[in-house]
């Protein structure tokens, strides 16, 4: 429940709405109860008595007390309805506001599947608790609160019945609901795989594909969607022994209302109206106690939503912004890594074990090895995607974990190896970084990628849509668009993760002449896996499992250093086969 409650405090943004809520729902409430009353009137002041004028005015009553209820209780709906979607808007906007702070580490343990489902199913049932289930259940409470003081004050004796009714009701509701609540979580769960299943499989449809292995998805697929109908039809069941049994209580207590009841109006001790306002205020007692078990269920799968969403919103970033982070003002360019060692997750092993080097502003820094050998994780310490487990790093002298996120990844541009664009026009995606740039700055940067001759040729241009993903593109097309978005923010650091890997020679060469010019007065740093593009860079750092096994300029390297020299012979002799 602690997290229901904590839900139920976004509703201090919409307390007006929530208060006119509360409001009808207290006067629709009130119609309800006072309907009872009068058919008693109608019976024994009425028709008892032959009175057809007490009978027309109290059905007209009725039906002024059932149009005002009926107002109210639209009045009740439509704000209930109103606050309710402003707290799923405000929860929407907090998840997506949290996942997008939290670091990379975070989303590399965590599935994209899972918090597409937390983010739009449990969003969603809390929203469904909130605009109906907790309206229901004030509505319940009063109602049923409402009703059994009425039938205290038509027949108090009659009323003991509810001493034996109420206990035994809420005793079964709560013995189901504590069975069904780590079910819903599970069935949250299970959505959850499902929503994995899909999204990897419409991420990676074209590799289905291309392996035939749709028969294999489709019963992965399966089994998820099966798990998810076993463990529904397990709580199915579980409700559909508990409402007979309720029903089997209410018809009991109701047969023992008539029972005895008929005996006192034999006798002359009841009206015969009386009886049957009783057994209406009874059954008014009743179907909120039934409403209360039946928002239990919904309570148990809010609940369970709920902490889900929490999980995130409370989930703690390893890559955190200081309360007195300074703002990093205009940069010459000089990275410099301070005996950097680096874990991921915080245990394991070393991937980088030791670092140490300084790149001088305007400077080349050039970083080959095998795959795993820390590469990639080097250039990604230096934005602060992740932070180093021992030592620093620093830009003219500041330590990258003392300044502010934004103003540190502002003055760097970075283009990753997995390239990922966005629905939108090619302008759209260039100007990523930058959206005020002007179309002029746009088609400069895209020059300079050499991107310009091919989104020209495109009929509407710089206009053209992308597609998701950019699945509409080459690869090669796509990765010079990200050097452009990259190229257009201007920055004093520049990062190329194996930049060039998915275009051929001639592109590529075309590529490393603009860049060579591009990056005269940049500190950058350049991943490659072909030692010939980085021949004419100012230092060359080889790396092995995670250590700096050599540094130097080219001809330095093939002079010293065994393993440079292996690289670089060995393609060389590729080339030339």
């Amino acid at each position: 429940m602690k997290y229901l409650w904590r839900a139920l405090g976004y509703l201090k943004h919409y307390w007006l709405p929530a208060a006119g809520a509360f409001l009808g729902l207290l006067i629709s409430t009130a119609a309800r109860l006072v309907v009872p009353r009068l058919t008693q009137i109608i019976i024994d002041d009425g028709i008892a008595a032959g009175r057809i004028d007490i009978i027309v005015w109290a059905a007209a009553g009725m039906v002024g007390v059932a149009i005002g209820g009926s107002l109210f209780t639209f009045l009740q709906g439509m704000l209930s309805a109103r606050t309710a979607q402003g707290v799923a808007y405000d929860l929407r906007n907090q998840l997506y506001t949290k996942i997008q702070s939290l670091s990379f580490s975070y989303h590399d343990k965590a599935q994209t599947g899972q918090l597409l489902t937390r983010a739009t199913s449990d969003v969603e049932m809390m929203h469904h608790f909130i605009g109906m289930g907790f309206i229901q259940f004030l509505t319940a409470i009063l109602m049923m609160i409402g009703s059994i003081t009425l039938l205290f004050v038509t027949d108090w004796q009659l009323a003991l019945i509810m001493l034996v009714l109420v206990p035994l009701t809420f005793g079964v509701f709560g013995f189901f609901a504590s069975k069904a609540r780590p079910l819903f979580t599970k069935i949250q769960q299970r959505v959850a795989e499902i929503n994995t299943v899909l999204q990897e499989n419409l991420v990676g449809v074209r590799v289905v594909k291309a392996f035939a292995r749709e028969p294999y998805e489709h019963a992965r697929y399966t089994q998820a969607n099966q798990n998810l109908f076993d463990l529904n039809l397990v709580v199915g069941r579980m409700f559909a022994a508990a409402m007979p049994l309720i029903f089997l209580i209410a018809n009991l207590a109701l047969l023992a209302v008539y029972w005895i009841g008929g005996y006192q109006a034999i006798a002359g001790d009841i009206s015969v109206g009386r009886i049957v306002a009783f057994a209406n205020y009874m059954m008014m007692a009743f179907f909120p106690m039934l409403m209360l078990g039946m928002i239990m269920a919904m309570i148990s799968r809010a609940g369970a939503s709920a902490e889900r969403v929490f999980e995130i919103l409370d989930a703690q970033s390893e890559v955190a912004e200081k309360p007195e982070a300074v703002k990093l003002a205009s940069i010459q360019g000089r990275v410099a890594f301070e005996r950097v060692n680096f874990r991921y997750f915080g245990g394991g092993e070393l991937v980088l074990n030791d670092v140490s080097f300084t790149a001088e502003p305007g400077q080349t820094v050039a970083l080959l090895g095998a795959t795993g050998s820390g590469k990639s994780t080097i250039i990604n310490l230096i934005p602060r995607f992740y932070d180093a487990t021992e030592g620093r790093v620093t830009i003219d002298g500041h330590d990258v974990r003392g300044v502010t996120l934004d103003s540190l990844r502002q003055q760097t541009g970075i283009v990753l190896q997995e390239t990922t664009l966005f629905s939108g026009t090619i302008r759209e995606n260039i100007a990523f970084g930058r959206p005020e740039a002007s179309l002029d700055e746009i088609i400069t940067a895209a020059k300079a990628a050499e991107a310009h001759d091919f989104i020209a040729s495109f009929p509407e241009g710089y206009d053209t849509p992308v597609g998701e993903r950019g699945t509409t593109l080459s690869g090669g097309q796509k990765q010079r668009i990200a050097i452009a978005r990259a190229l257009l923010l201007d920055p004093r650091i520049l990062i190329l993760d194996d930049a060039t890997s998915s275009v051929d020679y001639e592109t590529e060469y075309r590529i490393q002449q603009a860049l060579e010019r591009l990056m005269k007065g940049r500190t950058s740093f350049v991943i490659a896996q072909r030692v010939a593009t980085v021949l004419n860079a100012d230092q060359i750092l080889v790396l092995e499992r995670g250590e700096i096994a050599a540094r130097g300029t080219h001809e330095e390297l093939l002079r010293e250093s065994s393993i440079y020299a292996e690289i670089y012979y060995s393609q060389l002799e590729g080339e030339r086969a």
